[in-house]
């Protein structure tokens, strides 16, 4: 992953703060069981072996304030998540598209649907029965198109085998948890909104890290100065700054 951001990381470097874009990596073993990976301030994290595609797959176990939140990843229904996610608050585990689904949207041959949709993933049946034996107060599925035409069909194969809490996740859904209640609420969005500003310090960046062009492509700036420093003044001007062009 540094290799592949190299050249990102090369062209921040003197020029902005490059803290955020140093990795630092704490292996942990994907055939643990129910072990703890991370215990800072009273969270609590541990891992379990998913099934997916080969070895290495994990799915996350989360605790704080005696509250439990369980995460599969994807996954083919396991003895592990069965054992070790019983009883959580919330459990958001793969529910996949039906395969009739599959074979009506994607015109995948019925082989293809049938081994995908319920051997390498988790159709919403076996959601179901998962659910069934663990027992949270609200079962999460995901890692499925949810709209109008396939949320029903989902629905229908999940009830099937799963009469408890449950919600299909979508898009800026947001799950308030407490001991006492668990609300499901849609976050209410401005498409058109700028981020909002750094609510922490700008921290400096180190002008010996810098690399910069070289002189074959320095050579090739067209500057404009004549329009750039009106610009400079226009904003030293209306913000009360003295930032200088460069030169």
């Amino acid at each position: 992953m540094q290799k592949m951001f190299a050249w990102d990381t090369a062209s921040r470097m003197g020029n902005v703060n490059t803290r955020g874009q140093k990795l630092e990596v704490n292996e942990f073993d994907y055939k643990a069981v129910n072990e703890v990976i991370y215990n800072e301030n009273g969270v609590i994290v541990r891992s379990i072996p998913a099934i997916h595609a080969i070895d290495g797959c994990v799915s996350f176990i989360l605790e704080w304030n005696d509250l439990k939140f369980a995460f599969t990843s994807d996954t083919f229904p396991n003895k592990w998540w069965i054992e070790h996610t019983k009883g959580c608050d919330i459990s958001i585990h793969e529910c996949f598209a039906p395969p009739s689904v599959l074979i009506d949207k994607q015109k995948w041959p019925a082989s293809d649907a049938l081994n995908v949709g319920t051997q390498v993933h988790t159709s919403p049946a076996q959601f179901g029965k998962v659910m069934s034996e663990t027992k949270p107060r609200l079962a999460v599925g995901y890692h499925v198109f949810n709209d109008f035409d396939t949320l029903p069909a989902v629905t229908s194969m999940v009830r099937k085998t799963y009469d408890g809490p449950f919600v299909l996740a979508t898009d800026y859904m947001v799950i308030n948890v407490t001991s006492d209640d668990i609300r499901v609420r849609m976050a209410v969005i401005d498409e058109d909104i700028w981020p909002q500003p750094s609510v922490t310090e700008k921290l400096p960046a180190d002008p010996s890290q810098k690399i910069g062009f070289s002189d074959f492509i320095r050579g090739g700036r067209v500057p404009y100065c004549e329009v750039v420093d009106k610009i400079y003044a226009d904003i030293n001007k209306r913000y009360d700054s003295d930032v200088k062009p460069p030169k």
